[in-house]
Order: C-alpha cells, then sequence, then structure tokens
C-alpha cells in the first residue's frame, strides 16, 4: 500500500494546511475506530504546548506564550513529527519486536524525501567544485537548497565519494 492509497497522510502539494489535515484524520480515525491512526495524531497534536511565541514583558523580563491554531505553521508541525520519528526508529531499533506501523502513520505526514539521484543530479548540475578547498565544504550550499528535505548523512556521504 503506498501514501496515495492511505486515507490519511499529508504533502504540500495538496494545498491544505497540515493542522486541518491532522483535524480532519482525527475525525476520520475516530468514527472509522481506527485506534492507531487516532493515537498518532493525538500524539503529534499533544506536541503543541512545546510551541511557543518569546515575550519581553513590560518589566524586561523575557517569557513565553503559546501559540495560537492561526500561529502554528505548517513546518511548525513537519518539526515535531520528525523528532517523533527520530524517537520512534530509536524505540524500534532497541525493540525490533515493536510494531512499526506507528512509524509509518508518522511518516506519511511528513513531506518525500529527496532521493540519491535527485540529490546527486542537483550537484552536477548546480555545485563548481572549484570554488570549495575540499568537496564537502558545498554541504552548506547543498543543504540550503534542499532543506529538510534531504538527509546529511547522505550528502555528506555523496561529498565524501568525491574526495577520493
Amino acid at each position: 500500500m503506498t501514501t496515495t492509497d492511505k486515507p490519511y497522510g499529508w504533502s504540500p502539494d495538496m494545498h491544505v494546511p497540515l493542522l486541518e489535515k491532522l483535524k480532519a484524520d482525527l475525525k476520520t480515525s475516530m468514527l472509522q475506530k481506527n485506534e492507531t491512526l487516532r493515537n498518532a495524531i493525538r500524539q503529534i497534536m499533544s506536541e503543541f504546548p512545546k510551541l511557543t511565541v518569546p515575550l519581553t514583558l513590560e518589566s524586561g523580563k523575557k517569557s513565553f506564550r503559546l501559540k495560537t491554531a492561526e500561529e502554528i505553521t505548517n513546518d511548525d508541525i513537519l518539526d515535531i513529527i520528525r523528532g517523533l520519528v527520530k524517537s520512534e526508529k530509536t524505540v524500534i531499533s532497541l525493540k525490533p519486536e515493536q510494531s512499526p506501523e506507528y512509524l509509518h502513520i508518522l511518516e506519511a505526514y511528513l513531506p518525500k524525501m529527496a532521493s540519491e539521484e535527485d540529490i546527486r543530479s542537483w550537484i552536477e548540475e548546480n555545485v563548481d567544485f572549484s570554488k570549495f578547498k575540499s568537496p564537502t565544504q558545498a554541504m552548506g550550499a547543498i543543504m540550503k537548497h534542499f532543506g529538510k528535505q534531504a538527509d546529511g548523512n547522505l550528502v555528506k556521504r555523496i561529498l565524501d565519494e568525491r574526495k577520493r
């Protein structure tokens, strides 16, 4: 089953804010009595109190307040999901008998990562290695282009191959 076959998940080309999609999927999961999906979405939403806005009070003291639903961006939620995916991968590595279904649900809400071929072709077309003393110095430009869509370890491995 691919992510397009699933009744849940999100991608930037849907033109729907991720928060709205999560709320709709939560409602659907409750109607369908899909506890695993419901619990995964609730876990994501339970992290929202970590999203804050810094404030400076009249006394000059620094403080913060929680972000309102209107202030929560797709990037905020994606960062939360990435953190949950990372911790779930750690749990699965320690307890291989653990079901990866929760992990698959979380990953369905993340945008597709850039493939190794995508990264290699972009590097060939856009990076002039004559400007760098070492190929790994191009990492900043590459990661700036791909952002969180590229795995830094993969980019580093591709650049390390150029050194040889």
